[in-house]
């Protein structure tokens, strides 16, 4: 389309959206009503949906979406926003996308990833040495492949410099908002937040919305034996010798065994079991005193400090968020097997 190579207007910035087939449909949809509320207020944005060769692309959700036209005839840009998938990265990461996003990259004053498309942005170059995020799922895949980039799991969003990066779906909602507001201020920023009923600014990390996923030890070896031990009684005070002994090694073996098949020391893993049970407890309308004895921490404000460092909030600000109908008296006993299946 021709109109898509018109010189950049004074008076608004125009936005890129890099679709691609197998695009999440909220990675584009979700920022790019942002930024067309903001125009009820400002009138400040054009927004562009490209994609690598100009042709439609098929999303997430298996429907064909139309576009303006090709990358490389869209001219500049104020911002590019590289959206994500729920695809394996090296099914979607592929040349003509790449070469599309680095040829818009050098035509933006910034450039942005949601979710996966971090993987876009890291395979150009644009996150070497820079601190970047991406859905919690994928931010271990992320530092495997590109050990250059400085991975920020928890991170909703990530500002570094004129790159910025974000977490899934609703994050990339968040970061669309701290673009408003960085172009237009904090009051253009908010009314667009209460007209699409969104906070304006999340507090806490992805880990408040994350799965609790630990890996498991291999069957009849004796990690499995000592995590099976600790599944049973997160609440009992366990030691690295306790658990050597009761399982007929030693101690440093174990660790060292742990530290294979598990990726964490037995002490990390007793914290990471009792951190589940507590907030399985809380979902389940558990008192915040209640959860702390129950789930072996002995004081609620042990509790706090621990939900504080791990996700940025305290007990009852989580329970306000995640508290389901499911009653307390459901999830008393429950071990790993259990709550990984509630989870």
């Amino acid at each position: 389309m021709n109109d898509i190579a018109k010189p950049p207007s004074r008076a608004r910035r125009r936005i890129a959206f890099l679709l691609f087939d197998g695009v999440k449909t909220l990675d584009y949809v979700g920022p790019a009503e942002v930024f067309v509320e903001a125009n009820q207020a400002v009138d400040g944005y054009d927004i562009v949906l490209l994609s690598p060769d100009g042709q439609d692309v098929a999303t997430s959700l298996g429907n064909r979406i139309s576009v303006h036209g090709a990358a490389s005839d869209a001219g500049e840009f104020d911002t590019v926003i590289v959206p994500g998938s729920e695809l394996p990265p090296h099914e979607f990461v592929r040349p003509t996308l790449t070469e599309a996003a680095a040829s818009l990259a050098s035509r933006a004053r910034r450039v942005v990833s949601i979710c996966s498309g971090a993987f876009v942005l890291a395979e150009i170059g644009l996150l070497d040495g820079r601190r970047a995020t991406t859905h919690w799922k994928f931010a271990p895949e992320l530092r495997r492949l590109y050990p250059s980039v400085r991975v920020e799991p928890d991170a909703i969003f990530v500002r570094d410099g004129d790159v910025l990066t974000s977490a899934g779906v609703a994050a990339g909602i968040d970061l669309a908002l701290a673009l408003v507001e960085d172009d237009h201020g904090a009051d253009v920023a908010r009314q667009v937040a209460q007209l699409l009923l969104v906070y304006l600014q999340r507090s806490g990390g992805q880990s408040q919305y994350s799965v609790p996923l630990r890996a498991r030890a291999k069957p009849a070896s004796i990690v499995r034996r000592a995590t099976d031990l600790v599944d049973a009684d997160p609440t009992r005070t366990w030691t690295v010798t306790d658990l050597a002994r009761l399982v007929s090694t030693s101690p440093r073996h174990l660790a060292r065994r742990f530290r294979e098949e598990l990726g964490q020391s037995p002490s990390e893993y007793v914290t990471a079991v009792r951190f589940d049970l507590a907030r399985m407890r809380l979902e389940a309308g558990a008192s915040v005193t209640e959860t702390a004895v129950q789930s072996g921490y002995g004081s609620p404000e042990a509790l706090r400090r621990t939900f504080v460092t791990r996700l940025g909030i305290s007990p009852s600000q989580y329970q306000r968020r995640f508290r389901s109908s499911l009653p307390a008296e459901c999830t008393r006993g429950m071990g790993q097997a259990e709550f990984e299946l509630a989870d």
